[in-house]
């Protein structure tokens, strides 16, 4: 099992505005989650995004701190890889995968990426219909997205050829939106609907990416909860029809955990505000404590 893990809060919300998934962290550190994953618990980042209205060059809500946002996670991921840790990211949303990446890349020279989501995440400011950062994460680790995020990040921090989506259900929407499209991309990037996870069987899906990106290379995994399906993970504010359930999301995460080519993990699409009971928050750990406890 890859580790030893360091737990490192996100609480950042995309959509600007206090709440939401910028509460993730301390509703799941609450629950327990932290005891359950990390060795060390470095607190949270002293990072927000409180800026709702979209920046007027760019269209991205709350472009500085965003770009705030990479730079300070750029600087712990690098900080934990440099001490042999594993970083842990509990946020927050997805905003956080370019600056987890560039921390990889300073730390190791290169970084893969296996992007565990509902959604495919290539948007850019132009095609982005609310100018929200977590519409964009792959395409601007890819160096598509807004030149300001980017160029914070240090420029593209991981080649197509070494990003896995996995779990998507918004092709159409996406490309109505006008949303870049992953074989638009030289080379393309590699991408497994839900409906194709499900065919080859999750666990399977995850180890096809982790062989193809090899162990030379620092991978990053994140999870966007939105992979599950929403009839059964509602504290969600992206909802896409459909998704895995509970226990195939578990035999997804299985082979990444125990793989040594794991340089770190953020989980993302979290809010405690539409949680019933935290019923949504009690399956989470419950989701991390089966992996890692094998």
């Amino acid at each position: 099992m890859t580790g030893p893990f360091t737990l490192i809060g996100v609480p950042i919300d995309s959509a600007g505005t206090p709440g939401g998934t910028e509460r993730a962290p301390g509703a799941l550190r609450s629950l327990g989650l932290g005891d359950v994953v990390a060795d060390h618990d470095l607190g949270d980042l002293d990072v927000r995004i409180r800026a709702p209205a979209r920046d007027p060059i760019t269209g991205v809500v709350g472009l500085d701190d965003v770009c705030s946002t990479t730079r300070e996670i750029r600087r712990a991921v690098s900080g934990a890889q440099a001490r042999g840790d594993v970083p842990f990211l509990i946020g927050g949303c997805c905003a956080m995968v370019p600056g987890a990446l560039a921390g990889v890349r300073d730390a190791r020279g290169s970084a893969g990426l296996i992007h565990l989501d509902g959604h495919l995440d290539l948007y850019d400011e132009v095609s982005s219909p609310l100018g929200e950062a977590a519409d964009m994460p792959v395409a601007v680790a890819l160096g598509r997205g807004p030149k300001p995020w980017v160029e914070t990040a240090g420029g593209p921090t991981v080649e197509p050829s070494a990003v896995w989506i996995i779990g998507y259900r918004d092709r159409e929407q996406s490309r109505l939106d006008g949303m870049m499209m992953p074989e638009d991309l030289d080379p393309p990037i590699t991408c497994l609907s839900t409906e194709e996870v499900l065919a080859i069987g999750p666990g399977e899906a995850a180890q096809r990416a982790i062989d193809s990106l090899g162990v030379s290379l620092g991978i990053w995994a994140h999870l966007d909860l939105d992979i599950v399906d929403p009839r059964l993970f509602f504290a969600n504010d992206a909802p896409v029809d459909q998704g895995i359930d509970w226990d195939q999301l578990s035999a997804l995460l299985r082979p990444l955990f125990e793989s040594p080519a794991l340089a770190g993990f953020s989980l993302g699409c979290y809010n405690p505000e539409k949680d019933r009971d935290d019923d949504n928050g009690r399956h989470i750990v419950h989701t991390f404590r089966e992996v890692l406890d094998g």
